[in-house]
């Protein structure tokens, strides 16, 4: 990569940085550090609350899902607007005026100390394994394209983050987060500027083509638990997953926890369930239009290149037979694609070279994978490979960078709401009740960089996992029904503490059998199996002692009244 390239990145890291340290004047108080003083105003906090979603994970592999996949995954976002409508009306309200640092706090309030302990537990979990993911996204690339070890391009990111979030909390976060988020929209639409002046067709050719191939169908409206990205798991199970993430996830309460009152809170969750869908929409076109991009541009046969090199290097003439091989097929897809575009000739022939192409890479993706001992995941370097190679100069470094700031912003995140659920759950609860803000902000300093370790440490494993943006929201859905099942036996009168501890234990059980029980249910289910059987759980423990006293109260006033004869 040119000079001036690396110069943009740099240039970038050190200003996030110093911007984040001089940010952490303003912490010297523990409501200052975790809450920012609710002093954050709603647009802010809400760009936080999108740049917290939009990672490196969205950068690299939603592009990715869209060149190889279409805009389908848009589905997994339907229910997004639903639940900012209910919690803007429901937890919203009631968490923000509570004066509390976690969501976690409430349900002791409301249940027990151990109810509030293993909902924060399964929280820290969830969260540090989704926060290494996050790591390993660009990280993985990172390594691959550049010729790095993994372990410095986990360090290039991960260390920055770590200092800024350490020493300036929330509020370095926050407005760190506006920025970036202001750089990763600049750099997705110069992308889609350059590649409809790169494709030697229209836009209009362009979408006709992506059309015909299914990578513009948007909508599924089959009832099948196998199949991920559908209407109805989108409505239903992004509904649970989302109502989860949004209204228990710290990550996402501190945001809203941190805002000037409680309209502002609930202006900041709907900024989000307003533009969210069409920003990840303008993130799937992009892949979409690399897809088509490459059917008139010669793309490489592998877009690994450490899985390339390593291919080269062992079995140099089977890849070079594929390659001639993929070359020929490519010629033959290009001319099937111009009369497609031009709407000469019908789509058979396309799609029988498409096939033909579609096999010779997973040949070579199986060759990867043997010679390599580890998948290849090439879906997860699509966007990467095509930014190196195909944008111009300065804005390479550009969108680089946006790749960085997205993965930092949810770093930071995670390891500042990490932190505040360690401290605050369970040092604060368990260890030291009482102590000073010097006290308590130093143990949340060490507690930010334990996290960071935790998320380097479980980066290098998530490498291996598959498309990275699935890999995240399989953690997740693992635990967020759970989780938002405690919150919602709060709500109900009758509900009890020890009801909602047995039903959080029974929810993770569910869950586990499912997943491993039935792996082909798909992941955004486990949200409503989890949140259902906490529910009913809870309900039982609590209603089924009352149902059986009713029933020997029964039975005790009929024997006395000589309707049942005594044994």
């Amino acid at each position: 990569m040119h000079w001036i390239n690396w110069l943009i990145v740099a240039a970038y890291l050190v200003y996030v940085v110093w911007d984040g340290l001089r940010r952490s004047r303003d912490t010297s108080r523990i409501e200052g550090y975790f809450l920012a003083n609710q002093s954050l105003p709603w647009w802010a906090v809400g760009l936080s609350v999108m740049a917290t979603q939009l990672s490196a994970i969205t950068m690299i592999g939603t592009t990715g899902q869209g060149a190889t996949d279409g805009i389908r995954f848009i589905q997994f976002y339907f229910g997004l607007p639903i639940a900012m409508v209910i919690l803007g009306v429901t937890l919203v309200p009631f968490l923000h005026g509570s004066r509390v640092f976690t969501a976690y706090e409430y349900l002791e309030r409301r249940f027990n100390a151990p109810t509030r302990s293993l909902t924060s537990f399964l929280f820290l979990l969830s969260r540090g394994m989704a926060c290494g993911t996050i790591i390993a996204a660009p990280a993985v690339v990172f390594s691959a394209i550049f010729g790095w070890p993994l372990t410095w391009c986990v360090a290039a990111i991960g260390i920055p983050t770590v200092l800024y979030t350490m020493f300036g909390g929330i509020q370095a976060v926050a407005w760190a987060d506006v920025k970036q988020m202001v750089l990763i929209v600049v750099a997705l639409v110069a992308v889609v500027v350059v590649l409809l002046f790169k494709m030697p067709v229209s836009p209009d050719d362009a979408l006709r083509i992506a059309g015909a191939t299914g990578r513009l169908q948007a909508f599924d409206f089959s009832f099948n638990l196998e199949e991920t990205y559908t209407v109805w798991s989108g409505i239903l199970g992004g509904t649970f997953l989302m109502l989860s993430y949004f209204g228990t996830d710290q990550s996402q309460v501190q945001r809203y926890l941190a805002a000037r009152s409680t309209d502002e809170a609930r202006s900041s969750l709907l900024m989000s369930a307003y533009w969210k869908i069409p920003l990840q929409g303008l993130v799937l076109l992009i892949g979409v239009l690399v897809f088509v991009f490459y059917l008139f541009t010669p793309p490489p046969l592998l877009f690994n290149p450490a899985h390339e090199a390593n291919v080269r290097a062992q079995h140099g003439e089977v890849y070079a037979d594929l390659e001639s091989r993929f070359g020929e097929v490519f010629t033959e897809r290009e001319a099937a694609a111009r009369a497609v575009a031009m709407e000469d000739a019908p789509m058979e022939a396309f799609e029988r070279h498409e096939a033909e192409v579609a096999q010779i890479r997973q040949q070579a993706l199986d060759l990867a994978s043997s010679t390599t001992g580890e998948p290849s995941r090439d879906v997860n370097y699509i966007i990467p490979r095509f930014a190196l190679r195909e944008l111009p100069l300065g804005l390479t470094g550009l969108f680089i960078a946006a790749i960085m700031a997205a993965a930092m912003s949810s770093i930071a995140a995670e390891l500042n709401s990490l932190s505040t659920a360690t401290v605050i759950d369970f040092y604060r609860r368990w260890v030291r009740r009482e102590g000073s803000d010097r006290h308590f902000l130093i143990v949340s300093k060490v507690a930010t960089g334990f996290w960071g370790l935790f998320a380097c440490a479980v980066a290098t494993f998530a490498a291996t996992l598959g498309s990275l943006i699935e890999v995240v929201n399989r953690f997740g859905s693992f635990f967020y029904g759970s989780i938002l099942g405690a919150f919602l036996l709060a709500m109900i009168p009758a509900a009890r503490g020890w009801g909602a501890f047995v039903g959080l234990l029974a929810g993770m059980g569910a869950v586990a059998a499912v997943a491993f029980g039935f792996p082909g249910v798909s992941f955004l289910w486990h949200n409503v199996i989890g949140a259902v059987t906490v529910v009913a759980v809870g309900l039982l423990v609590r209603i089924g002692p009352i149902i059986s006293r009713g029933f020997a109260h029964l039975k005790n006033r009929a024997r006395r009244q000589g309707h049942i004869r005594l044994p």
